[in-house]
């Protein structure tokens, strides 16, 4: 919600919320707190990127948008209704509601315009989805390479990816035997079989997400590649997922005009706030805030180019 700014350049896609194996689950939020479902079929969403409607598709398309805003109008009208009779708290949910269905509407609103105006150009197929959750690192590419494309058509400035690591199955490599899903690897309580296949799924996670990188890297603009002018970020959730601990957490930043080659290590103890990186990058997007969380400042050590 963040980066969504009104300052921002409109773009045909405010944001671009994708995930991997995730049943629903999201990295991105409203501003009221509430998850915004992700895409999960790259399929879908390069068409609706890329590919050019006829007359008629466009016209029915904007009917859809237009029936989605007459029934938002009614459930607005609805719920205006009932909080002339509903106590404080629940008059508190029915104002995160209403900000919920605003938003939703600006959205619809934007996206009527976006129907009518070309789509990019680009010289690539639609991607095919993997139909089989096992075969995750072809989706993770998949996924990959939408961003990379969203990016360099300047369909959006934001994205987020969100790759499954919790209910997932046992991943198929064409050239190693996994006996075990990513998950129950990950709590490998020492096990040195475990921590070899855990080994062989993260190295093809970082061999991924260095192709993003090297493909961001060749594409230019004026005299800078793709990736000087886009941040990525790269992380997890756990820094010892064996033992379910959440501090220490592992982050690449790659990008954006920093200053890189480097590894930024803390004081393991006294916990140093993650959000002081959301800081330092929401600044070089030039958004003016100097608190994220429980942030206490920019990132120590982060420096620009």
């Amino acid at each position: 919600r963040h980066l969504q700014q009104p300052r921002l350049p409109a773009r045909a896609f405010p944001s671009l919320t994708l995930a991997v194996n995730t049943r629903s689950r999201s990295l991105s939020w409203s501003g009221t707190g509430v998850a915004i479902p992700p895409e999960d079929k790259a399929a879908s969403v390069f068409k609706e990127m890329f590919l050019q409607g006829s007359p008629a598709q466009v016209k029915a398309q904007i009917q859809k948008l237009e029936t989605g805003q007459s029934i938002l109008d009614t459930i607005a009208g609805q719920a205006k209704e009932l909080s002339s009779s509903v106590g404080t708290k629940d008059k508190d949910r029915l104002d995160q509601y209403f900000t919920s269905v605003r938003d939703l509407e600006h959205r619809l609103q934007a996206s009527k315009g976006w129907e009518t105006k070309p789509k990019p150009v680009v010289h690539a197929e639609v991607p095919v989805d993997p139909n089989n959750p096992a075969q995750y690192m072809a989706k993770v590419k998949v996924m990959y390479d939408l961003a990379r494309l969203s990016f360099e058509t300047d369909s959006t400035r934001a994205v987020t990816l969100m790759l499954e690591g919790v209910s997932g199955p046992v991943l198929e490599f064409d050239d190693a035997k996994l006996t075990d899903s990513y998950h129950n690897l990950s709590h490998h309580g020492k096990s040195e079989s475990k921590k070899a296949q855990l080994r062989i799924i993260d190295e093809m996670h970082m061999k991924l997400l260095a192709g993003l990188l090297s493909d961001l890297k060749s594409v230019r603009e004026g005299d800078e590649s793709l990736l000087d002018r886009t941040m990525v970020l790269y992380g997890s959730n756990f820094g010892d997922a064996n033992a379910h601990v959440c501090s220490n957490m592992p982050v690449i930043l790659a990008g954006g005009g920093f200053k890189h080659g480097q590894h930024l290590a803390f004081d393991r103890l006294q916990n140093y706030p993650l959000p002081n990186l959301f800081v330092s990058m929401l600044q070089r997007l030039g958004i003016e805030t100097d608190r994220f969380a429980s942030s206490t400042g920019t990132m120590r050590g982060l420096d620009l180019a």
